[in-house]
């Protein structure tokens, strides 16, 4: 049972912050490591590490209840729309800069506004499709498209967005009766085994330590982030969070500035902000709609 006094939801946030700075961090050493390591094997090492991470933590303390479920399909529907999600980050993070990427990605809980209204057919309001549309208007002023010039490779986080927004519908419906950890452990293990089964066909060696470092430090960015934001989620309602996770735009800022020395211009500074402002906007609307409802006499 979720204990969200006001301290907690404080810690709550805190912990937000702290997992978006651990996603971004991410993000930079992926592109770092997508310039020298082949994609399979850098997927394979980032949920290896999160399957044996959470087995070594995990298992001693719960035994077989870690393993215990009755919706073994979805958890390993689960682990395949992560990976998907992780394969075309991968994959775009290779084209486009940290910050633009992580903006464009941060469309994501509004497509699943939308897409969780579709599927129980709620009637979303003219603000929220406002938001929507402000927030897609801010990715194309990111990615400006002119025509001829229209880069393919910008489908990539477009896919991102669709898988993710899958793999948090899935979540948010699992995670009534599923426990935190034992689906972290299957979400690791099935990304781990799809990306081994591929591994034969695809290796080449890694002579450079700092690019096995990069790969050691994905899988722990990963496995880190998911976990502090599970704990952020057993403090602090989601509706109270949902605003911070866009603290990670900034964060791929600053992340690609240092590494990468790269600045955006002033045009897409103002697609970020866009996206930004929209998606907190949102976040704040479901916040405010939730509490409405809550405090509605009964009938």
């Amino acid at each position: 049972m979720a204990d969200h006094t006001p301290a907690n939801i404080f810690k709550g946030i805190g912990l937000a912050v702290l997992a978006m700075a651990c996603f971004a961090t991410l993000d930079t050493t992926t592109k770092w490591v997508s310039l020298s390591a082949p994609l399979i094997v850098a997927m394979f090492f980032r949920y290896a590490f999160q399957a044996v991470a959470t087995s070594a933590i995990e298992l001693p303390r719960q035994g077989r209840a870690l393993l215990q479920t009755r919706h073994l399909g979805l958890h390993l529907l689960r682990g395949l729309l992560l990976l998907t999600t992780s394969v075309l980050a991968f994959l775009s993070l290779k084209h486009m800069p940290v910050g633009e990427f992580t903006a464009i990605v941060l469309l994501t809980p509004l497509v699943v506004t939308l897409m969780a209204a579709r599927m129980l057919h709620e009637k979303v309001s003219g603000l929220r499709l406002l938001l929507v549309a402000g927030g897609f208007a801010g990715t194309l002023v990111i990615v400006r498209p002119e025509g001829s010039d229209m880069n393919w490779a910008l489908l990539f986080p477009i896919g991102v967005v669709l898988a993710n927004a899958g793999f948090q519908l899935l979540t948010s419906r699992m995670a009534r009766t599923e426990d935190p950890m034992t689906m972290q452990f299957y979400t690791g293990w099935t990304g781990a085994a799809i990306a081994a089964l591929a591994l034969p066909f695809v290796w080449a060696p890694i002579e450079s330590h700092a690019v096995w470092g990069g790969l050691l430090l994905m899988g722990f960015l990963g496995s880190l982030g998911h976990f502090i934001f599970i704990q952020a989620f057993k403090r602090a309602p989601a509706a109270v969070l949902m605003p911070y996770m866009y603290a990670q735009i900034a964060f791929a800022m600053l992340g690609g500035w240092l590494m990468f020395s790269h600045v955006p211009d002033r045009w897409t500074l103002v697609g970020m902000g866009l996206i930004a402002v929209c998606g907190a906007a949102g976040a704040w609307l479901t916040a405010h709609e939730s509490r409405a409802s809550a405090e509605a006499p009964e009938h």
